[in-house]
């Protein structure tokens, strides 16, 4: 990685100004004095506190609400899960509030504060003694002799944690945005400074990361909830004092309008004119070129070649001649070019590989909810004195991506141009099939730790190290780097130019579905198999329990969905070769080439 710069400008002489960009006072942006890495530096380190914050709660938050809440296990990790699906799938509506009416800026400062606003809640919650259950009356932690939280305590705790929610919902939909916006895309400068800010801002989010599971997680369960949760909130806090500073060097954008409204638009029309017969000339429908003699915004559009695909859509682009059957929708609602068809087609077209991304993000959530558990009822020494906590055990997680990432650049890239001869070394889907296979190596490496687990506490063996669950972590945090690195890539090079704040919550909206899937699996068989007795897998008390069979359940439909990602990834064509095609008609079964 560049080290990081330490100069504003985007050269230029000092009175030059940005045609696309205007400074805190609504003026043309000058170069010279707005923009650059120092605005970038101080979103970087929004972004820092805002991963610390999220997963320093998520990974260690089942210990919480196991060992002081005294929820049971399957309750826990649907708490856990839901809380960062809630996160992810919170991005939408970041996205949609910053294109449609707040813009990135504003969106970010007042997500920031409802997000300190969320762990200072959090905070209290875990200091004022009566919001926590009194201690069990068994040191051993039997079930009968605990009290669970009651309604009250545990409102005040979900309060708090969906306000974290909600704000890091909002500040993670619009800060990668904000900070490539200090950049001039058309200066070759500032385009390079720019990719710079992107690596960075990985860097970022990793440290962030680390920080969370080692030190963070250590001071929760060490110095108390109350402290670790504490520093989130002042982190937060100066963090944002530190966003709010470079309010006069910043570069603003103006508001583009959500992608998610002219999605809505074509579908109504074409539903709207889903009775009328399609020319058979598609030059005959409304484009670009029409909408530019119109006088139109339209015109700025780079015209789409058309494409056989899903011609139902192409309706909304016929020109009706009945002026009383058009006034039933409003003028954007019932004609669109067929370029904004083309559009959205894009977007239909990414919809098979975005569902079969889920399912790794379901594996995934299991590394802080039931590994985590695992953990707790393992040897964690190390030495005769220090003790693992059980939420640092993520920290191979972290640290597997941060090796896998630069193998993968340093070693697997050339490789695969000598044999493949494609400069970019593997396609955005071939990174994510990599990781979707790894993902269900992990699950079978974690059904068979668990197995031995079980056989060293029925055999009153000693009790297995902590370290046997490495394999599970390094392998789940290996397929994360192909996988989130490859969706990132898909979803930004794939998605239309003017959708690609919604592309960033697309790709999110995968990792939160992928957590409300793994809730909706432990409930189910939870419910199927019972709290307790020999038939369960999901106990409240592990030992007791089969988590392994839940393990080979993850692994099996993890081999269905790879199935199915296979069949959608033959079946694409990717958008530079339909725009490659120079406006040629492309058939719905092209296959999708490395």
């Amino acid at each position: 990685m560049a080290p990081l710069p330490e100069t504003n400008g985007g050269g230029g002489g000092g009175g030059e100004t940005l045609s696309d960009a205007w400074d805190y006072k609504g003026r043309p942006a000058a170069r010279s004095r707005t923009g650059g890495w120092t605005c970038a530096a101080t979103i970087l380190g929004v972004e820092l506190c805002e991963r610390l914050t999220t997963l320093g709660i998520a990974v260690n938050l089942v210990t919480y609400l196991t060992g002081t809440m005294h929820l049971g296990n399957a309750v826990s990790a649907n708490a856990v899960t839901n809380f960062l699906g809630t996160s992810f799938m919170l991005c939408l509506l970041g996205g949609f509030v910053a294109d449609t009416y707040l813009g990135r800026y504003l969106t970010i400062a007042i997500f920031t504060a409802v997000q300190a606003s969320g762990v200072t809640i959090l905070t209290i919650s875990t200091a004022a003694s009566g919001l926590r259950p009194p201690r069990c009356a068994d040191p051993s932690g039997a079930s009968a002799a605990c009290v669970r939280a009651d309604g009250a305590q545990l409102g005040v705790l979900y309060l708090g944690l969906y306000l974290t929610a909600l704000g890091t919902g909002g500040l993670k939909s619009s800060v990668s945005g904000f900070g490539s916006d200090q950049f001039d895309e058309g200066d070759g400068g500032e385009k390079r400074r720019m990719m710079t800010f992107f690596s960075w801002f990985f860097f970022f989010i990793s440290l962030g990361s680390l920080l969370a599971v080692t030190v963070l997680v250590y001071i929760q369960d060490n110095l108390g909830r109350q402290w670790g949760y504490g520093i989130c909130a002042v982190a937060i806090l100066i963090g944002l004092a530190v966003f709010l500073s470079g309010t006069r060097r910043y570069r603003f954008k103006k508001l583009v309008g959500s992608p998610l409204t002219q999605i809505a638009a074509v579908v109504a029309a074409a539903w709207h004119k889903r009775g009328l017969e399609l020319p058979s000339d598609p030059s005959m429908l409304y484009d670009v070129n029409d909408a530019a003699e119109a006088g139109e915004k339209a015109k700025a559009k780079q015209k789409q070649p058309h494409t056989k695909q899903y011609r139902f859509l192409d309706r909304a682009a016929i020109i009706e001649d009945d002026a009383s059957a058009a006034k039933t929708l409003p003028a954007n609602w019932r004609l669109s070019t067929l370029t904004d068809v083309e559009e959205v087609k894009q977007v239909v077209r990414m919809l098979p590989t975005w569902a079969t991304t889920i399912m790794f993000w379901t594996v995934y959530a299991q590394m802080t909810t039931f590994s985590v558990s695992q953990a707790t009822t393992m040897d964690r020494h190390i030495g005769p004195s220090f003790e693992i906590p059980a939420g640092s055990l993520t920290v191979f997680f972290v640290g597997s991506i941060l090796l896998t990432v630069p193998v993968y650049d340093r070693l697997v890239v050339p490789t695969v141009r000598r044999l493949t001869h494609n400069p970019h070394g593997l396609t955005p889907l071939q990174r994510i099939f990599v990781g979707l296979v790894v993902s269900i190596i992990a699950m079978v490496a974690a059904a068979l730790t668990e197995r031995k687990r079980l056989h060293a506490v029925h055999e009153g063996a000693p009790t297995l190290s902590v370290f046997w669950l490495v394999p599970q972590f390094f392998l789940v945090g290996a397929g994360e780097a192909f996988t989130y690195i490859g969706q990132l890539d898909f979803f930004l090079r794939e998605c239309p130019k003017g959708m690609k704040t919604m592309s960033t919550g697309l790709f999110l909206s995968t990792l939160s579905l992928g957590f409300f899937l793994s809730s909706a699996l432990v409930s189910i068989v939870h419910a199927v198999t019972g709290e307790s007795g020999k038939g369960a897998w999901l106990a409240d008390n592990l030992d007791d329990g089969k988590l392994y069979n839940f393990y080979w359940l993850l692994a099996v439909l993890s081999v269905i969905n790879l199935g199915f990602f296979l069949l959608s990834a033959k079946g694409y064509i990717y958008k530079e070769k339909l725009i490659g095609a120079d406006g040629a008609e492309l058939e719905e079964d092209a296959f999708c080439h490395a």
